[in-house]
Formats: C-alpha cells, structure tokens, sequence
C-alpha cells in the first residue's frame, strides 16, 4: 500500500526528486517500478519519492531514469541505518475520521483513545512497515465503510496491518478475510486482530483469485486494481477502490465497469483518490 516502509537488515534506501509538478504523474509511472508503493515528502523545493528493499531487489537506477526521463532532478542510494523501522513509532499520532454520523480513531496502542467513548475506537500496532491510518487513501476507505451499513461477508485486499479489515470487524460485518502478499505483515495484522479482539481471517493474497464476498475493500496501486479487474472470478456487489491518484481513478474505473460495477462515489484527497463501485441492479 502507498504507505509502507520495508523492514529487514542490509536495506537501500532509494530517493527520486522530481520538481513538484511533475510529481503526479513521476509517482503513477514509478508505480509500474514498484508496485508495493512509495513514500513521498517535500524536500527542498522538490518531492521525494522513496522505496526501501534489498540491493539486489529494487530496480535499477537505469529503469528509474528511463521511467521518468526529464522529469528526474535527482536519484540517490544510500544504505539505511539499523533501527530505523521503529524509529518512526515516535511521530504516529491518532487519526480520527468522521463519515456517515460515526467517528473512528485509529491508534497506536500507546497513543489515549479519544475522549467521547461513543468514538469506535481501533488500536492498530503498525509493527516495522504496515501503516498507521494516516494515508489519505486509507482515512478515504474509512470514510466509505463507515458510511455503508454493515452487510454480511466483507474481504480486504491488501490488509497491511489491518486498519481496514479490522474497522470493518468492529463495526460489524462479518465474517471479515483480510488478504496480505507480505508475510510480515500477515503477521502484524493477526497480532492487531487478536489484541482487538476481533475476528479477522487473515490469508496470503498471492491466492488469487481471491475468495469472494459481497463486500470488498481494496487499497491498492493501480497495477493491482487492474490485474484484479482482468482475473477475479467474481466481481463483488460493492468494492471501495482506493491507493490510486486521482488520474488513474477513471482507468481503474472502467476496468470494473466491464465486469459489471458502476461507479456510485468518487473522494479525492491529497492528489489520491478512492471509489465506490457497486453492481448494477
């Protein structure tokens, strides 16, 4: 998901700058590069796009610059320091997102829950890559779930630490299936669910075709949102489609429209965007 960072010894950091106009359509054409997602930040007067991984796994330095052409300022690869994947725990903060009459605040499990107890609230321990709540496109699905009454089986592609997943439990579908390709991070989100406690199935997402529910969530780079599209078996009744940027929205759009789903919402946030497609009647 578009906010992950790796976790592992012996990690690159690799950093492409790109002047801040360029950075919408640098970031849709680097995710074809790293489809796991990139950390971006305003540096200098430039946005930097940033991935994490072993040397030997991250593209070359010859794609990047081919991807992207004129539009690169700068690339750098460093070596990350030890102990840098718990380092940001000190700057998570709660999130609170208010949608449909309801308010959920998703938490680290050291941070207060919030004050007024009709607050549903979700401590979520992110453990060392998987995402606090605070991504735009995650606090977009937010707002769509909360909106929607719960209706039976819900399935969340691409779970991460299961913020998703999780708030979907507590606010009442059931039962809940999170899939996750990262095997670190299936075992964040099954820690997060038996702390809750909650009853979440959490299970490798590289079953695809996924198994089906009437309702999906799925956070994901548009390269997935497509391939998806093109091979599940069978189209949900509802999928909220988010971790695109707003001009990949109407590709991802279109790709479920022909297996049936019509688009009912579209959010945007912070040059991202989420969906709510819905089966036709």
């Amino acid at each position: 998901m578009p906010d992950r960072r790796a976790a592992a010894a012996g990690l690159v950091r690799l950093g492409v700058r790109v002047r801040p106009e360029d950075a919408e359509p640098a970031l849709a054409a680097l995710l074809e590069l790293f489809p796991g997602g990139l950390e971006e930040t305003e540096t200098g007067g430039t946005v930097e796009l940033v991935a994490y991984g072993e040397p030997g796994a991250l593209p070359s330095e010859a794609a990047v610059r081919a991807a992207l052409g004129p539009a690169l300022v700068d690339l750098r690869r460093t070596d990350v320091e030890p102990g840098w994947e718990r380092a940001w725990h000190a700057h998570l903060r709660p999130v609170d997102v208010t949608a449909g009459g309801r308010t959920v605040r998703v938490r680290p499990p050291w941070a207060p829950p919030h004050p007024d107890p009709a607050v549903l609230d979700l401590p979520v321990d992110p453990g060392e890559a998987f995402g606090a709540g605070g991504h735009a496109t995650t606090r977009m699905c937010l707002e769509l779930l909360l909106e929607r009454a719960p209706a039976g089986a819900l399935c969340d592609w691409g779970a991460g630490s299961g913020v998703l997943a999780l708030a979907a439990a507590r606010l009442g579908w059931a039962p809940v299936l999170a899939l996750e390709h990262d095997p670190a991070a299936l075992d964040v989100l099954r820690a997060n669910a038996a702390a809750g406690p909650v009853e979440v199935r959490a299970h490798d997402l590289a079953s695809v075709p996924p198994p089906w529910a009437p309702t999906v969530s799925a956070n994901l780079p548009r390269a997935l949102h497509l391939h998806l599209a093109a091979t599940v078996e069978r189209p949900p009744r509802a999928l909220i489609a988010s971790g695109l940027l707003e001009a990949e929205a109407g590709g991802v759009a279109a790709a479920w429209a022909a297996r049936g789903l019509r688009e009912r919402a579209r959010r945007g946030l912070e040059g991202w965007a989420s969906l709510l497609l819905e089966a036709r009647p």
